[in-house]
């Protein structure tokens, strides 16, 4: 007799995505959180944008779960009332050399099913009369969301479906048992044992930590975490913008470029940047202003860096070090790492927070092929 039928640990957004699914289709859930609330890393320290779907390779797991991931999100926030607002997205070409990546995105999108409407300098110029580019294009599809909002409309489907989430509850080991589980760890300062029959670690920062706990788990199964901060800067004042502002991903880095977002509320910030990191760290660089403020006067000329005030750091998981081409989501089943009962996901970064009801459709169809009921 095991404690609970499936543990997810991990409530991000992806994990309470995944669990309110299983609970919803007939599982047994239990959520371990080891934080005091749900979603404190990378599920709160992003640009809260629903992504299109452009920039990810053709085929790849995050082309697809990003495009369905996006459909299903916009449903389930009207269906659930969960604040978000269709505004758009201009890619702006600032200078004539930028034209060729502005088409290969275009392509690059077409590939993965979304359409882009290009916009000659005028026409961007009359969308956003302070941008500065000779050409655009236009997602009609991309949008902003309340992010914590969305994890609340997770948990509330969860506990409806009768799950469960414990938070302050960090798991330090994990032994493999007849039929599935021990694990063992801290909940509120004690100690703690339980059993389960399925595992899925939805950790992200953390998933490989976890993995490792896992007895029997193959070490040259678990990918390396690269940790890369990004750093948001608000803007005082009203925006200039009604889109989303994003321009040409820089040649040879990692990330899209330091964009301009708008919340719901409707302040204005930039970011993210990219800096690995050795440690966990979500402290503001504030001398990163002045290189903020010259990366965004490229597209918008009128920015004052004296207006730019340190908002927050988000860190993401990433499998590829700096350097190297971006890595795919990386979802395992026993399949890979031989270990009965056991999920894990590793890098899920952007766009996981447009793709994580489609990242739980993907986890539940998984898991009824692999253990039906």
């Amino acid at each position: 007799m095991v404690d609970s039928e499936v543990v997810v640990v991990g409530a991000g957004v992806v994990g309470l995505a995944i669990a309110q699914r299983l609970a919803r289709g007939g599982r047994e859930v239990l959520v371990l959180e080891q934080e005091a609330w749900p979603g404190q890393h990378a599920s709160s320290r992003n640009s809260e944008v629903i992504h299109a779907g452009i920039y990810y390779a053709p085929g790849s797991l995050k082309a697809r779960l990003c495009r369905e991931g996006r459909d299903l999100l916009y449903t389930w926030c009207a269906e659930y009332a969960v604040m978000h607002r269709q505004v758009g997205k201009l890619l702006v070409a600032v200078e004539q050399a930028e034209l060729p990546a502005l088409q290969a995105l275009r392509s690059n999108a077409q590939a993965n099913g979304v359409e882009l409407q290009a916009l000659s300098a005028a026409e961007l110029h009359a969308r956003e009369p302070a941008l500065r580019g000779v050409a655009g294009l236009f997602s009609p599809l991309t949008g902003i969301i309340d992010s914590h909002g969305l994890m609340g409309s997770y948990e509330a489907a969860l506990q409806q479906a009768g799950g469960t989430l414990q938070c302050r509850t960090r798991v330090d080991r994990v032994d493999a048992i007849a039929g599935g589980f021990r694990l063992g760890g801290d909940s509120a300062g004690d100690a703690f044992t339980l059993t389960c029959r399925y595992l899925i670690n939805a950790g992200g920062l953390f998933a490989q930590a976890l993995a490792a706990s896992v007895e029997s788990m193959p070490e040259q199964q678990i990918p390396p975490l690269h940790l890369c901060q990004g750093q948001y800067f608000a803007y005082s004042g009203r925006s200039p913008f009604s889109h989303l502002v994003y321009p040409m991903p820089e040649a040879n880095a990692t990330g899209l470029g330091v964009h301009a977002t708008l919340d719901l509320a409707g302040q204005l910030r930039f970011g993210p940047d990219v800096r690995y990191q050795q440690q966990l760290d979500y402290a503001m660089d504030e001398s990163r202003r002045e290189a903020f403020a010259q990366a965004v006067k490229r597209y918008w000329p009128d920015c004052q860096a004296d207006k730019l005030v340190p908002a927050y750091a988000g860190v993401r998981a990433k499998l590829s070090a700096a350097g190297e081409p971006a890595m795919d989501f990386l979802i395992q089943d026993h399949s890979s790492h031989a270990v009965p009962g056991l999920i894990n996901l590793f890098g899920i970064e952007s766009p996981g927070l447009t793709a994580s009801l489609a990242l739980a459709e993907e986890v539940a169809t998984r898991f009824k092929s692999l253990y039906p009921i």
